[in-house]
């Protein structure tokens, strides 16, 4: 385990200069009295302070100049986010100040903390597991509604306790195996049996669950990946600058204008959406427009949502072409394919139903039946087409109409796979790998068990399973484990 460091640090917990007001954090055994030291409080010292409470001083520096005034928020271990001795010193956002503020604290005593730091006291403290230390991480880089509250259910505790839950079934099985062990003469059976495959059925399948609820957790917390795609020239670039509302991807009419991806997030609806312009689809022999195509056709494959960009104004063979191509590389069991009928502002659906058509008639062939039903018939009243899985939206990007009912569809689409329930959502790469482990680690059990194996190699196999889940939360971890999660935190957290 990480050794404790008994020094007391201190760092900005804010950006000096970006508003009215900073925070600087102190925390450690001489907290209250290396603020003491700085600050001059009109009643009393810091160091008599009641946890919980504020105290109004001046900052001097060494020739009895004042630096500024400040408030001073006073927390006694173990009642504070370290579970430290800890004082919080809310100053004016000057650099000068901030940086005044910091050098007379570390001529006082204190040093600067490492990045993450706070964070990683409060959890070699008790204050908060692995998980959730990681998760204060999560709730600080948020950038939407959906973000946030898969981060916050993290920090408060939801994640972890689902895990210690699984944990603590199997430990109590394998203890009672193990007890089976001392009594082998006997033949005793403390662990029984139909128990312990209903347990491990349950348990494989919880971890499953939550192994494939990283896509849409990964999606949720980077941003849900859209790729656009089309024939060159369909409108792809000009689709990225309307949803933005900004001139992002150059617009031209040359054909393979766009060789590589280009990327940009934006919220909707209170979620991320990473958008991704793609190389425009058709047969070339250029070989760095062939490497874009390639690149595309991966974006498709690891997309959540495809926008398929289809130019009404072209010809019906190239155009099927085109369609074939994205509906052949899309998996519906695991995408949403969006087709969008671009340029209706010079030429109407109505005037290409054979396009219209073969789009359904291509979708039908995927197994999705009675897709448009009788509205193919009668296009002049064509509005989103939609099974849920699918849809077909007539836009303009260069005008700008139904963008904003497609922004609706998108936010939609994941409001429909977040919802409003407890559900965790694992967004976190180690976290994935460690339930993988315990996975495969169950699975061998259950194979074993079938297969007459010995209880002690059983056992042995479940205590692996409870090791992966463990090292999520930190029962388990290594120094390596904790640097590699700390230094990624911003100084003073």
């Amino acid at each position: 385990m990480y050794i404790r460091n008994e020094d007391t640090i201190c760092a900005p917990a804010t950006v000096p200069g970006t508003g009215a007001i900073s925070v600087i954090r102190v925390s450690g055994p001489e907290a209250h009295s290396i603020a003491d030291k700085v600050i001059r409080c009109r009643r009393g010292n810091i160091s008599d302070a009641k946890g919980y409470t504020i105290r109004f001083g001046t900052v001097l520096d060494g020739s009895e100049n004042t630096i500024d005034e400040v408030l001073v928020s006073v927390f006694r271990a173990p009642h504070s986010y370290t579970g430290e001795n800890s004082v919080e010193i809310s100053c004016h956002a000057s650099s000068f100040i901030v940086t005044s503020i910091m050098d007379l604290l570390y001529a006082a005593g204190a040093r600067a903390a490492e990045p993450g730091e706070f964070t990683q006291r409060a959890y070699l403290n008790g204050k908060m597991d692995l998980a959730q230390a990681e998760a204060v991480a999560d709730v600080i880089a948020s950038q939407n509604a959906a973000a946030h509250r898969i981060a916050f259910k993290q920090m408060k505790g939801g994640f972890s306790s689902e895990l210690k839950t699984m944990r603590g079934e199997l430990l109590e099985l394998v203890s009672l195996m193990e007890l089976e062990l001392d009594f082998s003469e006997e033949e005793v059976e403390f662990a029984d049996r139909s128990r312990l495959d209903s347990l491990l059925d349950q348990i494989t399948t919880h971890v499953s669950k939550l192994i494939d609820s990283f896509r849409l957790g990964n999606a949720i917390k980077n941003g849900v990946p859209v790729a656009i795609a089309g024939a060159t020239n369909t409108g792809k670039s000009t689709l990225l600058n309307a949803l933005l509302g900004e001139d992002r991807a150059i617009v031209s009419d040359v054909h393979g204008t766009t060789r590589d991806t280009i990327e940009e997030t934006l919220n909707i609806g209170g979620v991320l959406f990473r958008f991704i312009d793609t190389a425009g689809l058709r047969e070339t022999e250029e070989v760095v427009e062939k490497i874009g195509i390639e690149r595309t056709f991966k974006k498709i494959s690891e997309a959540s949502i495809v926008l398929g960009m289809v130019d009404l104004t072209r010809d019906f063979d190239s155009t099927c072409d085109t369609v074939r191509e994205i509906v052949s590389k899309v998996d519906f069991d695991t995408q949403k394919l969006v087709i969008l009928l671009n340029k209706t502002d010079i030429c109407e659906v109505n005037k290409n139903v054979n396009i219209v058509n073969f789009i359904v008639s291509s979708l039908e062939n995927k197994s999705i039946a009675n897709f448009v039903e009788n509205s193919v018939c009668n296009l002049e009243n064509l509005g989103n087409q939609s099974n849920g899985t699918t849809e077909i939206v007539p836009i303009s990007a260069k005008t700008g109409s139904g963008i904003e009912n497609l922004r609706q569809i998108l936010a939609a689409s994941q409001r429909d796979l977040l919802g409003d329930s407890d559900t965790t959502l694992v967004t976190n790469q180690r976290h994935v790998q460690a339930l993988s482990d315990a996975r495969t680690s169950l699975l061998r059990v259950r194979e074993g068990l079938a297969s007459g194996l010995p209880t002690d190699l059983a056992a042995q196999d479940i205590r692996e399973a409870i090791y992966h889940l463990g090292s999520i939360v930190g029962e388990i971890s290594t120094d390596e484990v904790l640097g590699n999660i700390f230094r990624n935190f911003c100084i003073g957290k």
